[in-house]
């Protein structure tokens, strides 16, 4: 007959400091999780979008405001307007801008975006703009999230199905579940060398539109910038997709917009010393060049965030220059017309064109430009640019920092 095991002092001691062991390891687990570092608060009942009003509204005043350093222009999202500040997301009622949901990290924001009718909050964490959480903007419940190599200075660029993040020696895109899809530029731990065809150069502006991805390239030992053109949807996202890469004639240049259209794809190039918007087609040939009457200070630099403001209207792209609003056909990308004096490139309330200009909000025609009127606008003392956005009977308009809605 066996004896049962007796069980030694040493035994005991030894198992003790495993269960000790184990114990403290899901501790520290659970304490430098992300989940351990986030506040989650969300909406209930969900917000409901506001309704459109029928027409843009014969006057404009303040209906509330709020610190906003982290967006480059107001989001406005399914129902919600969002902010982001510090380290917070905030969604908020478009009506009175009370805050109706939280998403709120221990890091700093980078920035905030939308996409797929989904809030997009990009925070830092150490040197890259890492941690991306998706947020439904109804509710402010988190959607899918990811870990990324972005660069402090991001922007996020939406084409209506793929978001690409730019920087400014590396650039990475998106698809709704937050898988990558693409990087292309300096990779931070290259597994695969020699997939990057130019992982020296800097990246100084970046547009978008399905399927394509344009960004002009500043290149050591290059006469010129480059323009390169992407396919971002490819199959290995560590290999980015050429559509084609070409030298340009001079440096200081800016990509302004690209098509995908049927008739032929498109580049617009704005081109210094004389200013000039330069048309590419196939390989990147110039099919059309258009003189502009831009000053200096409008071709100084490259664009904050490599990205040149725009905003999409039926039958038009509305570009800033830094001082007037120029439209571009959506199709070819030939000037249409230039509102002089601009402080933004504009938006659409009540399917109509409006564009900031100093103490005013100007309702334009969108097919020649001609002011049909202009709404009176107290800013106080801001006279920087404006970037805006529409939200049922709210005009949004980012001032620095700070968002204003007006009603």
């Amino acid at each position: 007959m066996l004896r049962a095991e007796r069980r030694r002092r040493g035994d005991l001691v030894a198992a003790a400091v495993l269960v000790a062991v184990v114990l403290l390891g899901a501790g520290l687990i659970a304490l430098l999780a992300p989940v351990s570092h986030t506040t989650s608060i969300t909406a209930v009942p969900p917000l409901q979008a506001p309704a459109d009003p029928p027409a843009v509204p014969a006057a404009l005043t303040e209906a509330w405001r709020a610190p906003s350093a982290a967006t480059s222009g107001p989001v406005a999202v399914g129902p919600a307007v969002v902010t982001g500040d510090g380290e917070s997301v905030i969604g908020r009622d478009p009506l009175t801008g009370a805050e109706r949901w939280s998403y709120r990290r221990d890091l700093p924001l980078c920035t905030v975006g939308s996409a797929w009718n989904m809030a997009l909050a990009v925070f830092r964490n150490g040197e890259y703009c890492s941690e991306v959480t998706a947020l439904q903007p109804d509710t402010g419940a988190r959607g899918p999230q990811r870990n990324s190599d972005v660069r402090p200075d991001t922007r996020l660029l939406d084409d209506g199905y793929l978001v690409t993040a730019t920087g400014s020696d590396h650039l990475e895109t998106w698809r709704s579940d937050l898988v990558k899809t693409q990087e292309y530029g300096a990779l931070r731990a290259d597994l695969q060398p020699d997939t990057q065809p130019r992982p020296q150069c800097r990246h100084t502006s970046v547009a978008v539109t399905s399927g394509r991805v344009a960004v002009v390239e500043r290149c050591p030992k290059e006469p010129g910038d480059r323009l390169t053109v992407l396919h971002p949807d490819g199959d290995e996202s560590e290999k980015p997709v050429q559509e084609f890469s070409t030298v340009l004639q001079s440096a200081g240049t800016r990509v302004v917009a690209v098509t995908s259209s049927d008739s032929g794809a498109r580049e617009a190039i704005l081109m210094p010393n004389p200013p000039r918007l330069s048309i590419r087609g196939a390989g990147g040939a110039e099919t059309a060049v258009y003189p502009l009457a831009l000053p200096p200070e409008d071709l100084a630099g490259d664009p904050p965030g490599e990205v040149v403001p725009t905003f999409s209207v039926p039958g038009a792209v509305l570009w800033w220059t830094g001082s007037s609003t120029i439209a571009l056909d959506s199709t070819d990308l030939h000037p249409l017309w230039t509102l002089p004096g601009a402080l933004g490139p504009g938006t659409v309330m009540a399917g109509t064109p409006l564009i900031p200009v100093p103490n005013a909000q100007l309702v334009v025609n969108p097919a020649t430009g001609a002011v049909v009127r202009a709404i009176p606008v107290d800013r106080g003392a801001y006279q920087g640019p404006v970037s805006t956005a529409a939200l049922g009977p709210i005009l949004l308009e980012q001032r620095g920092p700070t968002l204003v809605a007006l009603h």
